[in-house]
């Protein structure tokens, strides 16, 4: 069930991953650009642990997400050999679109299920949310 379960998870991501909307970047920029909105203005070192990259990647993810005028790097006020990331207002707007496109997407899918596997789905759910819950904090 596991094995089923993660490459279910896997191939549902694959295929609502790429949005027209988030083309020009690569995935590794998409989860930075998103965490970052979510969660920012977060130390560059907190996020990379957070993520699992590796610092210098992460640097150079933050550099052209910076160039594509999406975050912002700061010096942060409390320790200034440290760094904080932070999405610009057009980086929050990308980000809610390409939220947006990977909604409509799985719920385009959705609205193709019969009533019966809606109502399997839904009921589904707060197994997986629970599921997730566990998990968070576990996988590397």
């Amino acid at each position: 069930m596991a094995v089923r379960l993660r490459m279910a998870v896997a191939r549902l991501f694959r295929r609502i991953e790429r949005t027209r909307a988030g083309a020009a970047l690569t995935p590794s920029e998409t989860t930075v650009l998103s965490a970052v909105v979510r969660q920012g203005p977060l130390r560059l070192s907190d996020l990379a642990r957070a993520e699992g990259m590796n610092p210098t990647m992460l640097s150079r993810i933050i550099r052209d997400l910076e160039e594509a005028g999406l975050v912002l790097r700061r010096a942060d006020l409390v320790d200034r050999r440290a760094a904080l990331a932070e999405a610009t207002p057009a980086g929050r707007r990308l980000h809610d679109r390409i939220r947006s496109e990977r909604s409509d997407a799985l719920s385009a899918a959705i609205e193709l299920l019969s009533p019966d596997e809606n109502l399997a789905l839904g009921a589904g759910l707060p197994v997986l949310e629970a599921l997730a819950e566990r998990l968070k904090g576990e996988c590397p």
